[in-house]
């Protein structure tokens, strides 16, 4: 739009501007595949003249998110987040509605935001269990005191006893990585809740806590590795065995993901876990799992043969740079930066639209030198998988892409019996994803449109066989 001078417009010019007010909060739904929509809020406020706002995220409990430029100017709003490789423009069309391009990661999506929320149908999740519960159902708390944690979480008791025994066998159930609450709630999905219902109606009591510092639960996250995870897992299991309900001889874990990484971590140091379940749990070195996982996620992402042998050269070296400097956080971070740098020089394809080196860069090397990302990428779980002595099941699906189902169950077999254990169990489920959904790439991208939360198949081997080992 060309600059208008004429005197005896500025008051117009002025009544329009501000009549097109884009400070405010603005609702929209980004529908980031057919099926599959995520609701975005956006907060933009002004002050002398200088617009600055956050994102929220409501689906993936992100909220506050900072944008890092706010401009508005002749009704166009931009903003980026750099860090995400995040950009929106859009028009302001009336004080009520704003017409735009949505682009990250070098996909663009149309997105609208008005003043109301606007109203999403809720997605079907068919397995989700509605009250009145054929149990028991009890709020709790119990400490780790080591981590100056308090933990909330919820137990289900069956309401008859169990095979005529007085007390009843019980399973704790253990989150996947990243901040989780009791039901390990992602895309609308609650996965823990339909584990737990189902284990319950079958006779098995069942533990399930948000983790540290998550929802109810205190202590700090952050800085937090799978090692001191364990630990609050051993405080969950501490508490239970004092719990006037439950056969103290008689209780394992359910670990999914990270969670199947951990409960071996609890078991080959503590006798009394009477079994634990690994769900999609992890078998091989943390290094070789990411780079597995990078690279059947890309192919199903579309990435070419170039780019997928790229990522791959990328993340050997920045592994090897953890690997080899492993605690040594500013040494890791100065040699990344180094390596990074030089490679983005090379390859400036890999830097997304809407960010930059200097974003790509800082968002990489905080991730790859956090304490957590450290320890996995040097975690070797077979030694532990070697130490355990109780029964080991282990079960996954053929689709999974996060953790590879093949190589992950026979590593998981190989080294439970290696030790000495011959009381360890398998199980591939055709055509099931890292959630144990029913699916047919296994791509994470269809988590969220799928309505199933968990294979009964699945459900019903887990329950059968906790029933046969505490029998």
């Amino acid at each position: 739009m060309k600059r208008i001078v004429f005197v005896v417009l500025l008051g117009l010019i002025s009544h329009f501007n501000f009549a097109q007010n884009a400070t405010g909060d603005w609702y929209g739904n980004l529908e980031v595949q057919p099926g599959m929509t995520l609701p975005l809020v956006l907060h933009i406020t002004e002050a002398d003249g200088t617009y600055s706002g956050t994102l929220d995220s409501p689906d993936q409990k992100a909220f506050g998110i900072p944008i890092t430029t706010v401009t508005y100017t002749d009704a166009i709003l931009n903003i980026a987040i750099t860090n995400m490789g995040l950009t929106y423009e859009g028009t302001v069309n009336s004080d009520k509605h704003i017409e735009g391009t949505f682009k990250q990661g070098g996909q663009t999506f149309p997105l609208e935001f008005a003043r109301e929320a606007v109203t999403v149908e809720a997605p079907n999740r068919p397995q989700e269990p509605k009250a009145p519960f054929p149990y028991t159902t009890e709020e709790v708390t119990f400490e780790n005191t080591a981590a100056n944690a308090t933990f909330s979480g919820t137990i289900t008791l069956p309401k008859v006893v169990f095979k005529g025994k007085k007390k009843l066998p019980a399973v704790i159930l253990i989150s996947g990585s990243g901040p989780q609450d009791r039901n390990e709630e992602l895309l609308g999905h609650k996965p823990f809740l339909v584990i737990a219902d189902y284990l319950t109606r079958n006779g098995i009591a069942v533990l399930r806590y948000d983790d540290r510092g998550t929802a109810k639960s205190t202590g700090d996250f952050q800085g937090a590795t799978s090692a001191d995870f364990a630990t609050d897992a051993q405080a969950a299991f501490d508490f239970l065995k004092n719990h006037p309900d439950i056969d103290a001889s008689k209780i394992g874990f359910a670990g999914h993901s990270e969670g199947g990484l951990i409960a071996p971590m609890v078991a080959a140091k503590n006798k009394e876990v009477s079994f634990i379940a690994l769900l999609a749990g992890v078998g091989q070195p943390g290094d070789e799992l990411l780079m597995d996982q990078g690279y059947l996620i890309g192919k199903a992402q579309g990435f070419d043969d170039e780019m997928l042998r790229k990522n791959r050269i990328a993340q050997e070296m920045m592994f090897g740079t953890v690997k080899e400097y492993y605690g040594d956080t500013p040494k890791i971070k100065e040699e990344l930066t180094r390596y990074l740098s030089n490679a983005l020089d090379e390859n400036p394809e890999m830097i997304p639209e809407g960010s930059s080196k200097e974003a790509l860069m800082k968002r990489e090397i905080n991730t790859l030198s956090s304490d957590w990302f450290q320890y996995l990428i040097v975690t070797d779980p077979r030694p532990t998988l070697e130490k355990v002595t109780c029964p080991v099941l282990a079960i996954n699906g053929s689709l999974d892409l996060q953790v590879p189902s093949k190589k992950n169950l026979e590593n998981i077999e190989s080294s439970v019996k290696k030790g000495g254990n011959t009381d360890v169990t398998t199980v591939e489920f055709p055509n099931l994803n890292h959630l144990f959904q029913t699916t047919t790439t296994g791509s994470p991208t269809e988590y969220a449109q799928l309505e199933e939360t968990f294979s009964p198949d699945a459900l019903k081997v887990l329950s059968d066989w906790i029933i046969e080992k505490t029998k």
